[in-house]
């Protein structure tokens, strides 16, 4: 049985991917970490800070010492340490948002990148301009910031944070040819965001993809 260790900085992802996990990988074994002072961390500060990134690294090394065959990288924000930590970690580590962004930039032109937090929004859009450097191809990228987003969610008001999110997608995708949403908590709204006639990507299901991919590889 294969062991994929996924870290997580925050509460909210943890189940809807374990769903994920059953539904494509049912035969591995899932290790979870969760440290929601990680994301609290980066938000106080606008940024990840070097205290985030060590123990970042360190709950990688953990991963490794679980026996983890790979180790799943759950946040977007925090995606920058992941790509570091690589040439430090003997086990591969997938990031959720890396196929989605190659996605995105091989089959379009103009991404519009929706996020509730600017230390999200940032490094998405870092790493779609990255992937658009790997593929040799030049994208536009429209801002999708949904000022107040996050701020409504983490007060108990999801309602308003939906609102929100909807009235930002359909301002981007009146610019843009797909909407890539940035955090993998998003995911849930990818029916609602579909109204606006532009295809919708996030990220949970096509990260265990990659994961998946990565194992049958790995037993051949």
């Amino acid at each position: 049985m294969k062991t994929v260790v996924a870290i997580y900085t925050g509460q909210g992802l943890a189940e809807p991917l374990k769903e994920v996990f059953q539904s494509l990988i049912p035969d591995c074994r899932l290790v979870t970490i969760v440290d929601d002072s990680l994301i609290y961390d980066v938000v106080q500060a606008g940024e990840v800070t070097p205290a985030v990134s060590q123990r970042l690294i360190q709950y990688y090394k953990n991963g490794v010492d679980i026996g983890a065959d790979v180790i799943f990288n759950t946040c977007s924000s925090v995606g920058e340490v992941a790509d570091r930590a690589r040439d430090m970690i003997a086990v591969p580590i997938v990031k959720i948002d890396e196929d989605m962004a190659r996605e995105a930039v091989s089959q379009y032109e103009r991404i519009g990148v929706l996020a509730t937090l600017p230390t999200t929004l940032e490094p998405t859009i870092r790493l779609i301009r990255k992937q658009a450097v790997l593929l040799g191809k030049e994208v536009a990228i429209v801002d999708g910031l949904a000022v107040g987003a996050y701020d409504a969610l983490v007060s108990g008001k999801p309602q308003e944070h939906d609102r929100i999110l909807l009235e930002t997608a359909e301002r981007v995708a009146s610019e843009a040819d797909v909407l890539v949403l940035a955090q993998g908590s998003m995911a849930r709204m990818e029916e609602k965001l579909s109204k606006f006639g532009k295809p919708v990507l996030s990220s949970p299901r096509r990260g265990v993809m990659a994961i998946k991919k990565m194992l049958e590889k790995s037993q051949k």
